[in-house]
């Protein structure tokens, strides 16, 4: 069990668009034959697929003639801590609703405004305010629109195609990045963050902090009210999870070489040690980045 069972759940932070599939253009592909590369570019980044064919905001407008609801069948699933220990999609609106519940605290507690961030989960491939979004792009944080997207599908690519372990507290490393690229956002250090490229890079840099905020929320998940105390268990998923996405790691297994000169996200080593750095500080404190060697 991960979840307080009586915990009430928010599903309008989370909007389910699978059955809808918007055209546009297709996700540019990088060359050398790196396409899980390309992927990783966009896995945990915070950035846009590409710029062009947006959107603005999906709801209210129509997708295949047909309108997009503002909610789905999340709204009548998942409504406790015992839905999200029973259905995965619940169990990602239990994640959602803890990150947001702790960064909505811990902007409080310093006299700033948190502004909720909703996830959408999709298929196939659809626009966004950073541009279009396939399946290939694995989850990202757009800024433009301040939406979180999913395919659902890349949690089972984490394990088939990255070798991570998997475990659902994996998800819970991926959603809790994600949202410290929001945070970082609202917080004005995420423009211009991902431009300069390097093991030591502005980048690498923010993408670290990213991985040290999910492991500050980990840090507190309990705390929110809708996670029971973690399991050591769980934490050895989450930094597992971190290894599988290490640029080092990637650029092994599908290049058979690694150039640090290239990497965006990080070395295995260095994403788990800034999560860990962020679990242990408990605090977002602990995740300056910017200064010394990270």
């Amino acid at each position: 069990m991960t979840f307080n069972t009586g915990a009430n759940l928010d599903p309008s932070q989370v909007e389910d668009v699978r059955s809808s599939r918007i055209g546009g253009r297709g996700l540019a592909a990088g060359g050398g034959g790196l396409g899980i590369i390309v992927t990783l570019v966009w896995v945990l980044l915070g950035g846009s697929p590409q710029t062009g064919a947006t959107i603005g905001g999906l709801v209210g407008q129509t997708v295949g003639g047909q309108p997009v609801p503002a909610s789905s069948a999340l709204a009548s699933e998942c409504k406790t801590g015992a839905d999200a220990n029973a259905i995965e999609d619940c169990r990602v609106v239990g994640y959602v609703n803890s990150i947001q519940a702790y960064w909505t605290g811990e902007f409080a507690a310093s006299g700033q405004q948190y502004v909720l961030a909703k996830t959408r989960f999709f298929t196939d491939q659809m626009n966004t305010g950073c541009g279009v979004a396939s399946s290939a792009s694995g989850p990202f944080y757009c800024p433009s629109d301040k939406f979180v997207y999913i395919d659902r599908g890349f949690f089972d690519e984490l394990r088939s195609k990255f070798g991570a372990k998997g475990g659902p507290f994996a998800q819970a490393y991926i959603l809790a990045h994600e949202y410290g690229h929001h945070v970082q956002d609202l917080s004005g250090t995420l423009s211009g963050g991902t431009s300069q490229a390097g093991q030591a890079g502005q980048s690498v840099r923010t993408e670290l902090q990213a991985d040290c905020y999910a492991g500050v929320w980990a840090s507190n998940a309990a705390a929110t009210g809708y996670l029971v105390p973690l399991t050591s268990a769980q934490i050895a998923d989450a930094l597992d999870a971190a290894a599988a996405v290490g640029d080092d790691r990637i650029q092994q297994e599908t290049q058979g070489q690694v150039t640090p000169d290239t990497w965006t996200h990080g070395s295995s080593a260095q994403r788990q040690k800034w999560f860990t750095a962020g679990y242990k500080a408990g605090s977002p404190a602990g995740c300056d980045t910017f200064t010394g060697n990270p």
